[in-house]
């Protein structure tokens, strides 16, 4: 076949992949527990077979199975010696079952490890990891690579930049989102697409998790922003319990029309996934073959993200704040600090920084004393887990913004490229590579520009090398180059005439360093938001500035709502309060009662620092995750006397119970509860000893594993770290345990609660192989379950004593059990 190119085959119409390979192999004959890679190596046929009856069907694209052929997921069955044989193997087959009719694509997914500092596996470990596996898939020979099944968009990117550096085949990215809209890891649809494609990838969308109908929104969502082609490969549906086994009842005719609405939401590129068959393909193909494929058309276009939270960058949108506070430039304590290797101000700026309404943050580690590349990627790993805002990364070297934006699981800022050759040369491959937005700096090698032309010019050169490698305008910021008007009397008037010509002639976004307008005069706030004002008049859309300037935002807030900015009216009456307002410094404007209002065109919030604010400091310490402050913080109390029991009551439970709130709530995800439950873990290891000396008896034995031929772990170790951290004694079995070594152990142990999890529909009925058995010979013990495709209905229904969503969840579950 010739080389896939996607703009060519959506011409045609719509894309259509394959089904499901491992509820089919299982129907088969595949028994849960096995490698399904090496069983599939010693039964071809059964592959074969299948596949080429996608191909009959219609599929265009045949995912290899090649799915957990990575060196972590075949080291779990003693298979890592054939890594190579096994990846060749399973394209082999599915070149042979394709025949020339279809396109065949390497299949990556997640290695069941997690990244550091959630997990023990660092960024270049995993991305060497997916490497190997990318050129023994490369040595038989494929059209394209599918990263599927994914949870973490740090994990995509390891994937993404593991294949891009390898080879230049085709890309598709597809992610799994549960019921809240969101990834296991805290980001939303909008987040992964902005990101994906950004870094080169041809196609971003979602898999598996739920039945068509489930995954609308989501399409919706990834529309608004997308530029390349959207897939959508739902299951048949939910799981359902038919005489003892798990099968998915969506018909192949029911499917494809619900696959339809999909298809109208912006899907171009369609399949299935868990219990979908050659049948269900066969009616999806026959649904979309006269439904024409519509271009991408964005509502957003430049959009920076964290991996939790996007921010949206419109010249014609509301005024928007990139705090400036995490910079060791003239700030002693701050600059002493980092010599000494810590980032406890760094966090706590962006922490207050985000308090106060900032949209963006910038990170500058340049100091004297330490290195600066080293900083700075521990900055953006703390950083990334501490505030949820996107971050712009601030460096005068070309390899320190590398390091950061390698591991940073957003897209970022850089601050800044200019017209310097040598910085065009070296920063604009790296903004195209890792996907980045960049403030474009009117510089040139002769310095600062001596004409608004020639400012304006240099304003283009770099457009137009930017263009050259790919790189859109909607991706850069003009810098307005502000300087002093005590030194240029014009200075003021030069940026209002940037910022006008970049909106009105270009279309494109400004920012400025706010203070240097008033280097060195007195009343400098005055000066300043003078300054903001009108040159928000004249087009400016954000500024690198403090956002605890009151002044400063409520002058930015009028400004919005007199230019009548979409929403501006409504931002000002929802933060500016009511109350008369009390000059107290030059530098400060503050309300007489209550807290400052949040930045313009950003809502009002309260975070849960703030919640915390008042709390003792033990407590803000689980709840902000500081794993490395919060034995200090224990010591001293003990040393005041406290005792270790009304430590642990009054202050570790109290924070652990908050940080299960906010992560119910949806204030913290995935990251934010396991650094909360690492805190409290590295305090208890410290209380452990007096504990015990002072009687403190543990709480009853709880006795936990995932289910025989289910070696996901990912939930079940959170579990046992917050259940363990409320002083139950917990006995972990570890991942794929057999029933009958369940209830054994549950026996020996005198366990109160067995728990059992699941990520596999696949294995979920072994959970009532457990049940059943426990019934008969342990029946003292309450069975709670839980997992990704596990439900209330299924646990009810196997007779288990309790079914819980989230570790938070399964803790109130065991009290109330208990």
């Amino acid at each position: 076949m010739k080389k896939l190119n996607f703009s060519e085959l959506l011409n045609k119409g719509i894309i259509v992949l394959d089904g499901a390979t491992g509820t089919n192999l299982q129907e088969a004959g595949m028994p849960t527990g096995v490698c399904p890679e090496a069983w599939i190596f010693d039964h071809p046929q059964e592959l074969l077979r299948l596949q080429k009856a996608y191909v009959e069907a219609g599929s265009q694209i045949l995912y290899a199975p090649t799915f957990t052929a990575n060196r972590l997921k075949l080291a779990e069955f003693s298979e890592i010696d054939r890594l190579v044989e096994i990846n060749r193997r399973m394209v082999a087959l599915s070149r042979e079952a394709a025949g020339g009719r279809a396109y065949v694509a390497g299949d990556l997914t997640m290695t069941g490890r997690q990244l550091s500092p959630v997990g023990d596996l660092g960024f270049e470990e995993l991305v060497d990891i997916y490497k190997e596996q990318v050129a023994a898939i490369l040595e038989e020979g494929v059209d394209l690579f599918v990263v599927e099944t994914m949870m973490s968009l740090a994990e995509c990117r390891a994937a993404v930049l593991a294949i891009k550096e390898t080879c230049d085949l085709p890309i598709m990215v597809s992610l799994t989102y549960n019921e809240n809209g969101r990834t296991l890891f805290g980001s939303l649809p909008e987040t992964t697409m902005v990101v994906l494609q950004a870094m080169g990838v041809d196609v971003v969308g979602i898999n598996c998790a739920a039945g068509p109908e489930a995954l609308l929104p989501a399409i919706s969502s990834l529309r608004k922003v997308a530029k390349i082609p959207i897939l959508a490969k739902p299951n048949a549906g939910l799981p359902v319990l038919r005489n003892g086994k798990t099968v998915y009842d969506m018909t192949p005719e029911a499917f494809a029309s619900a696959k339809i609405p999909l298809v109208e939401a912006g899907a171009s590129v369609v399949g299935g996934c868990c219990g979908t068959t050659p049948a269900h393909i066969r009616a999806l193909k026959v649904a979309v073959s006269s439904i024409s494929v519509e271009p991408p058309d964005p509502i957003y276009r430049s959009v920076l993200t964290s991996e939790r939270k996007n921010v949206v960058v419109d010249p014609d949108g509301c005024f928007q704040i990139i705090g400036e506070r995490i910079n060791p430039t003239g700030k002693k304590a701050f600059a002493e600090e980092l010599r000494s290797g810590r980032l406890d101000m760094a966090k706590s700026f962006a922490k207050e920084q985000e308090r106060d309404g900032a949209a963006i943050l910038d990170v500058n580690m340049g100091t004297n004393g330490i290195d600066e590349k080293e900083m700075m990627v521990r900055a953006i790993e703390e950083l990334t887990f501490a505030v949820d805002l996107p971050l712009c990364i601030d460096s005068s070297y070309t390899e320190v913004i590398e390091a950061a934006l390698r591991i940073y699981p957003g897209r970022a800022l850089i601050n800044s490229i200019s017209a310097e050759k040598e910085k065009l040369q070296k920063l604009l491959p790296i903004a195209k590579k890792y996907g980045a937005m960049f403030i474009l700096l009117p510089l040139s090698d002769t310095g600062l520009p001596k004409t608004m032309e020639e400012k304006h010019n240099n304003i283009h050169t770099i457009l137009k090398e930017a263009e050259s490698i790919g790189i859109s305008k909607d991706d850069c910021i003009v810098d307005l180059l502000v300087s002093t008007i005590g030194a240029d009397a014009a200075a003021a008037k030069k940026c209002f005439v940037t910022a006008a010509y970049c909106k009105e002639e270009l279309g494109l976004p400004t920012v400025c360093g706010l203070s240097n307008i008033s280097f060195g005069l007195p009343q400098r706030s005055f000066v300043n938001t003078a300054f903001l004002v009108m040159a928000l008049s004249a087009g400016l859309t954000m500024a690198i500035a403090n956002p605890s300037q009151t002044l400063m935002k409520i002058s930015a807030l009028a400004g919005d709502m007199l230019l009548d900015k979409p929403k501006a009216t409504d931002h000002f009456l929802d933060m500016v309060p009511s109350e008369p307002l009390t000059i107290l410094a030059e530098s400060e404007i503050v309300r007489r009662a209550g807290s400052e209002p949040s930045a313009p065109g950003q809502p009002a919030k309260v975070s849960p620092d703030t919640d915390e604010a008042a709390r003792h400091p033990i407590i803000r310490a689980v709840v902000q995750g500081d794993v490395e402050g919060i034995v200090p913080l224990v010591k001293a109390e003990i040393e005041q006397g406290t005792t270790a029991s009304d430590i642990l009551n009054n202050y570790l439970i109290n924070g652990i119970n908050t940080v299960g709130d906010y992560y119910e709530s949806g204030k913290y995800f995935l990251p934010q509860l396991i650094s909360g439950a690492n805190a409290m873990k590295e305090a208890m290891e410290y209380l452990e000893p007096m504990l015990s000396a002072g009687g403190v008896e543990e709480k009853e034995c709880i006795v936990i594993a995932t289910v025989e031929g289910d070696i996901h772990d990912i939930g079940k170790n959170l579990v046992v770290l917050m259940l363990k951290n409320y002083g139950y004694r917990v006995v972990d079995l570890g991942k794929d345990v057999p029933a009958k070594e369940i209830v054994d152990r549950a026996k020996e142990e005198q366990a109160a609660v067995i728990g059992l999890s699941a990520l596999m529909t696949t294995t979920m009925m072994r959970m009532k192989e457990v049940v059943e058995l426990a019934r008969a010979d342990y029946p003292q013990a309450k069975v709670v379950i839980g997992g990704a495709c596990i439900t209330a209905g299924f646990a009810k229904e196997i007779g288990a004593d309790g079914y819980s969503e989230d570790a938070a969840g399964c803790v109130r579950l065991v009290k109330e059990l208990l």
